[in-house]
């Protein structure tokens, strides 16, 4: 995914207009997130921007592979005990 942030100079200003209410609203959530405004608005961008591109992926496949992907999706679904064990369990901690 593209989550991987390098510690890059940050040379580049965006000037936004924004409603009032919207402005009262980013700050608390920075405030919140113990965040400067700008920390919060470029994560919060990052993260929403990451989530549209990863939905507009394409995995290119040959026929062969995708003929195997649409069998494997085809297949009944199987029992897995060691993973009915493993949600059994409580949560550590």
């Amino acid at each position: 995914m593209y989550n991987v942030v390098m510690a890059a100079s940050k040379t580049q200003r965006l000037n936004l207009r924004i409603a009032e209410q919207d402005r009262a609203l980013f700050d608390k959530a920075a405030l919140a997130q113990h965040e400067s405004l700008s920390q919060f608005l470029v994560e919060s961008g990052r993260e929403r921007a990451e989530r549209l591109m990863a939905d507009r992926a394409g995995f290119p496949v040959g026929s062969k592979q995708w003929e195997a992907l649409v069998a494997a999706m085809d297949r009944p679904a199987r029992a897995r005990p060691e993973l009915t064990r493993l949600f059994e369990r409580s949560r550590p901690g």
